[in-house]
C-alpha cells in the first residue's frame, strides 16, 4: 500500500558506450514488509497510524499544538525539513497550523475525499508520509492553513549562541 507504485532511490548507474543508463526498481513485497516492520519499531503507535495509515490525532492532544518556541519541524519518518516556527500560527483548530512550507517541493498535495469530505491531503514530498491537510482559510500572505498532526513531525528548537 505505502510503496506500491513508488519508485525508490534504489538506482544503479551503468555506463555503456558513453551513455548513462539508470536502472530503477520498485520495492519488492518482502522489502515493503521489512520497511513497515522497521517503521512499527521506530515510530510510536500514533505516529505510525498517522503517517502510514492516514490517521489523525485527536484535536488539542498533539505535543506541538501550542508550541511557540523558534525552530524547525521535520518529518518524523524521514527527517525532511518541512515547516518553520516563523509560519506557525494559532488557528484554534486543535492541530499545529502553518501558513506555508519551507519549499513547495517538500510536500505533496493530493485530493482526499475520505470521510465524506473533500479536502487536500498533505504528504511528505520525500517519503509520502501523511502529515495532515491544507485549507484555504489561513492568514495572509498565503491564505492557507496547513493543519498538521504533531505525530507526523519532530521539532528541533533553534539554538541561539550567547
Amino acid at each position: 500500500m505505502y510503496f506500491h507504485n513508488r519508485l525508490l532511490n534504489l538506482t544503479k548507474i551503468a555506463r555503456f558506450s558513453n551513455k548513462i543508463n539508470i536502472i530503477v526498481r520498485t520495492m519488492s513485497q518482502d522489502e515493503s514488509v521489512d520497511y513497515k516492520a522497521d517503521l512499527k519499531k521506530r515510530l510510536s503507535p500514533i505516529q505510525y497510524h498517522v503517517t502510514q495509515e492516514k490517521g489523525t490525532e485527536r484535536a488539542f492532544t498533539g505535543k506541538y499544538n501550542k508550541t511557540t518556541e523558534a525552530g524547525l519541524y521535520t518529518c518524523v519518518v524521514c527527517n525532511e525539513a518541512l515547516f518553520t516556527s516563523e509560519t506557525k500560527f494559532d488557528s484554534g483548530c486543535g492541530w499545529p497550523a502553518f501558513n506555508d512550507v519551507i519549499d513547495q517541493k517538500k510536500v505533496k498535495l493530493t485530493s482526499d475525499t475520505s470521510n465524506g469530505m473533500i479536502r487536500t491531503e498533505v504528504q511528505c514530498g520525500k517519503c509520502d508520509a501523511h502529515l495532515g491537510h491544507v485549507f484555504k482559510d489561513g492568514p495572509p500572505p498565503t491564505g492557507r492553513r496547513f493543519c498538521i498532526n504533531s505525530a507526523s513531525m519532530n521539532f528541533h528548537p533553534l539554538k541561539l549562541d550567547k
